[in-house]
């Protein structure tokens, strides 16, 4: 099973490497760029068919490893 855990800065978080990327992107000429938020993306795979459980350990292990929960929040996915 394939899973997918997105982690990104929450509402209010100053995010300075997405300000360097707007900046560098502005500055390489792309048009249109209104601002950009800096994330992290865990593709992970998984042994087994039950959904529900593979959805717990990955939550579990978001808030333990994969995400700083006091500045980030996470979304997980079943793919």
């Amino acid at each position: 099973m394939k899973a997918r855990v997105t982690v990104t800065l929450k509402t209010g978080i100053l995010d300075p490497q997405g300000k360097a990327i707007e900046g560098a992107l502005k500055s390489l000429g792309v048009d249109g760029v209104a601002s950009v938020r800096q994330g992290k993306v865990f593709d992970i795979e998984l042994a087994g068919a039950d959904k529900a459980k593979a959805e717990a350990v990955l939550k579990d292990a978001a808030d333990k490893l994969l995400a700083n929960t006091v500045i980030e929040n996470y979304r997980v996915e079943i793919v």
